[in-house]
């Protein structure tokens, strides 16, 4: 309009792209699946550098002071920025299951949910787009999501005080350990915990189960029976599945929670209850007929929304970690939990195919998945068979296509001649046939496709190739204390077992 004046300043915010993280976003790359499986949930934000962070063997540190540190990771680096450029580096990289072989742009929104990347066959991590929050109290819940951070959150803000709380969420997102932190870090967190699950309560029973009943209220009712509510007095009481209460019993819930009273079915007089409650539905309870609304908005003095696991990408890891150790630990194996450089006991492709899931049945579902892989595996060293299980254990396929499916695995490679030439084995390729096959010449040759003669020069100038006859006494020595057997003393130090023994007899070794 004529006259008018405009403040391009004022205007600028509302001009930029819409997709521009806000300043107080940051890109963390945390952990998923590592040789050292004690760094899942390792995470470290990226700086905002122009040209991209570096991703590297030795760079970037990690919160616990340490790089990712894996040797079959180049130590040139991919760079992470808008875009993944593996141009620079020899590491086999795989974005959400697909192979980068140049570079690959990262969408917003699929940063926001984040994106699994996988370096190589042993590492696997989360990039993600999130919230610059402090860290605060885990509250005994496991992952580092910010859909996670943010239930965090609201349990601090809320446990402290005595308004009932409604918890939401998904069927086996983890909504009774959301219940449990809450009373945990409240001032009853010293008194009586009761946890009802109303679904699991006969209709016809259900007020008897929370007011109880005096004898002869009905057919049955031999004697007086005291409810869950006078069994939390002074604690918390938790209903889980509260949109399965009844119709009559929902009046004398909403009643208990206005007056403090219950009266018991039969009884003659009200009873005083001093009781926290805390409920939980998965559903949508302002759409349910049968649900009285002044008794949702009683119930909900605060909502915690407990996201799905789909939504939560980050906490695939640790969860899978936290369940498989207390599983290994009860079979008496938790030695396999143990640091191994060169087979860990957790395959990164499996990793990739279970952040690819989209998990229907969330937390549990991953729960009981993980308890039956281990199950599975019980009599061998690692989870190496299970591509064979786990479509089945999952019920269809695996949420999308794991990295696997564009490179052979490491421990079975293809004998086919993909080379024509030794001098076009990269440097990982050679590192990763040794490997999978003890180091053992003749065996990675034929997977290579190269000759056994050509491949003895080719490791001759790799100095990521340990040579036995550069060992020494100590070395050797300080393994065997470890590893008294020879095949497991040479896997550690990364020769073949027939050039351990010669090198022991040289330097007059047993």
């Amino acid at each position: 309009m004529p006259g008018m004046t405009v403040d391009l300043e004022t205007l600028d915010p509302l001009l930029r792209d819409r997709t521009e993280p806000p300043p107080s976003d940051v890109l963390r790359l945390t952990i998923m699946a590592h040789p050292d499986p004690s760094r899942i949930g390792r995470f470290v934000d990226l700086d905002s550098r122009p040209g991209g962070a570096p991703l590297a063997r030795l760079e970037p540190r990690f919160d616990d002071g340490r790089p990712l540190d894996d040797p079959f990771i180049s130590r040139k680096p991919v760079v992470l920025g808008a875009m993944v450029d593996a141009r620079g580096t020899s590491t086999p990289v795989a974005i959400d299951g697909r192979s980068v072989a140049e570079t690959a742009p990262l969408d917003p929104g699929a940063l926001r949910r984040g994106v699994v990347l996988q370096l190589g066959q042993q590492v696997v991590l989360v990039l993600q787009r999130r919230p610059t929050v402090e860290s605060g109290p885990d509250f005994g819940l496991v992952g580092p999501s910010p859909g996670l951070d943010r239930v965090r959150r609201e349990i601090a803000l809320v446990a402290d005080l005595e308004v009932p709380v409604l918890i939401r969420g998904p069927s086996g997102a983890g909504k009774e350990l959301v219940a449990r932190a809450i009373h945990g870090a409240s001032r009853r967190r010293n008194r009586r915990w009761v946890a009802v699950n109303m679904a699991a309560v006969q209709p016809e029973l259900a007020a008897s189960t929370l007011f109880g009943h005096a004898r002869g209220a009905f057919s049955g009712a031999v004697s007086d029976h005291t409810g869950h509510f006078v069994t939390a007095n002074g604690g918390t009481l938790f209903l889980d599945e509260v949109g399965d209460t009844p119709a009559d019993v929902q009046a004398m819930l909403l009643r208990a929670l206005e007056t403090r009273e219950i009266r018991p079915v039969g009884g003659r007089r009200a009873v005083s209850v001093d009781v926290r409650l805390i409920s939980a539905t998965d559903a949508d309870l302002g759409d349910a007929a049968r649900f009285r609304v002044p008794l949702l908005h009683r119930l909900a003095g605060f909502q915690v929304h407990v996201p799905p696991l789909a939504e939560r990408r980050a906490d695939v890891g640790p969860l899978f970690a936290h369940f498989a150790r207390a599983e290994l630990a009860a079979m008496g194996l938790s030695d396999r939990w143990a640091p191994d450089p060169r087979r860990p006991w957790l395959p990164a492709d499996l990793m990739s195919a279970l952040l690819l899931h989209d998990w229907p049945g969330n937390v549990r579902q991953l729960r009981n998945v993980t308890r039956q892989l281990v199950i599975m595996h019980r009599d061998r060293p690692r989870l190496d068979q299970w591509r064979d299980v786990l479509p089945r254990l999952l019920g269809g396929p695996a949420g999308g296509e794991p990295a696997v499916a564009a490179q052979p695995p490491v421990e079975a490679p293809s004998p086919r001649k993909r080379y024509r030439h030794v001098d076009e084995v990269t440097d990982d390729a050679l590192v990763e046939a040794l490997r999978a096959h003890d180091y053992e010449i003749k065996a990675a040759a034929e997977a290579l496709g190269v000759s056994r003669t050509a491949l003895y020069g080719r490791v001759d100038r790799c100095d990521r190739v340990r040579k036995a006859a550069d060992l020494s006494a100590a070395e050797i020595e300080a393994a065997g204390r470890v590893h008294p057997d020879l095949a497991q003393r040479a896997a550690h130090l990364e020769v073949s077992a027939q050039a351990l023994k010669r090198r022991m007899k040289q330097l007059g070794l047993r």
